[in-house]
């Protein structure tokens, strides 16, 4: 299978090739669509038919994976296999795409991705074109993106170390890298401690005339992030799901940017305001009739000022990424929504008394509660309010300098 070793140390076949027989997709095909209530009928069915009962828990697990994989591949996922952590840190599809575009974008035909996983990336370079290396540490996990990029014969697995393929002198004009973010369930944030570590990474782009792209974690520190690169944060349907290094060529803006995508796939890069003005605060008491709450994306990326900038809105506070305006249009570029946009019926000064009072009188019975930069949990309030009607709400709750406030409303 492209190279790799079918027998792990030990001598043993790994039971996930059990999986890529004919006889095994048949066995997911049993499994498949996957649901709790099936397992315990379905494997006495499938144990009297001779199937190991090993074999028949890894394909349950795997049909589970698959269901879950569709937000992040769609119908590639039924024919693709999965680890779980895998699964977890794999690029979305709708965004590796964009991924594979810097690379062809810069003219590079042979690339590298040290650290392949389960093959998500390495998908969508094949898909378009590229010629890949790519690269895994874990022995099962090559096996898997080995069948994972099966339809795309550019795309050639081996299992080892990514660092060490590239230091050896690869022939490749362009890395991807995506090191490992989590140990033992829990985020990494310390550069050094990431899988490789990011400095060792950040030094490869010298191997290939800076033609390097590494995806990291959206809660980088920017001071991290080295100089003279376009660090980009991405969001899909206003949830961020990443952020990306890019050094030299695969650099289509310096400094940071973000790419906003939806659920239609329509895209928007935003980048900085060309104005190096700052954005205006509002006057106190002024708080407008539209209360915008930027794409996460921008938030992460610091441009929340110059999305001000660019649509005409004031900050509400210099500290708070919340947005008012005097227009009722919905912030869009290339069809994509920038933020949401809450249409501002009243303000009051916020205390719990205050704003039960305020919605037991108006019979409000459903909230959506939304906060920043106070200390208030949601799911403690909401208790506290008594809530009873037929009506519908959304408080805000934020702060104006020293004084927090409760803003009702409704979505635009």
């Amino acid at each position: 299978m492209q190279g790799i070793k079918k027998t792990c140390e030990d001598g043993q076949v790994p039971l996930i090739e059990e999986l890529m027989t004919p006889e095994g997709e048949e066995l997911l095909a049993h499994v498949t669509p996957y649901s709790p209530d099936r397992i315990l009928p379905l494997t006495q069915s499938l144990r009297n038919q001779g199937y190991h009962p090993d074999l028949i828990a890894l394909a349950f697990t795997q049909a589970q994976l698959r269901a879950q994989a569709t937000t992040k591949f769609g119908p590639f996922a039924e024919r693709m296999l999965f680890t779980r952590d895998g699964l977890e840190q794999a690029t979305r599809l709708s965004v590796a795409v964009h991924h594979a575009r810097r690379f062809t974008n810069a003219g590079i035909t042979i690339m590298a991705d040290i650290t392949a996983g389960i093959g998500a990336d390495s998908l969508a370079f094949g898909a378009s074109g590229l010629h890949v290396h790519a690269v895994e540490k874990d022995h099962t996990t090559a096996l898997i993106a080995a069948h994972n990029v099966r339809p795309f014969p550019e795309v050639h697995v081996t299992h080892g170390d990514g660092l060490d393929y590239v230091t050896s002198g690869a022939p490749v004009a362009g890395i991807y890298a995506d090191p490992a973010r989590r140990q033992q369930g829990k985020r990494l944030f310390d550069p050094a401690a990431h899988h490789p570590p990011l400095p060792a990474v950040w030094d490869l782009a010298a191997r290939v005339n800076g033609a390097l792209g590494v995806k990291v974690g959206p809660g980088i520190n920017h001071e991290d992030i080295p100089a003279d690169t376009e660090a980009q944060w991405v969001s899909v349907s206003g949830e961020v799901v990443e952020a990306g290094i890019w050094f030299g060529p695969l650099a289509q803006h310096r400094g940071h940017t973000a790419l906003l995508i939806n659920a239609e796939g329509h895209h928007h890069t935003f980048t900085a305001h060309p104005s190096n003005t700052e954005p205006e605060i509002a006057a106190p008491g002024h708080y407008g009739t539209t209360l915008i709450e930027p794409d996460g994306a921008l938030i992460r990326a610091g441009l929340v000022a110059d999305l001000a900038q660019r649509i005409g809105a004031q900050l509400l506070d210099p500290h708070i990424a919340y947005l008012t305006t005097d227009s009722d249009h919905i912030p869009l570029a290339d069809g994509v929504r920038l933020g949401r946009a809450y249409q501002i019926t009243d303000v009051l000064p916020y205390t719990v008394k205050n704003l039960r009072g305020y919605l037991r009188e108006r019979k409000v019975g459903s909230v959506e509660i939304k906060k920043r930069g106070v200390d208030i949990t949601p799911e403690k309030l909401r208790p506290q309010l008594g809530l009873a009607g037929p009506n519908r709400a959304t408080v805000i709750l934020t702060r104006v300098k020293d004084s927090r406030i409760a803003m009702i409303g409704h979505p635009l």
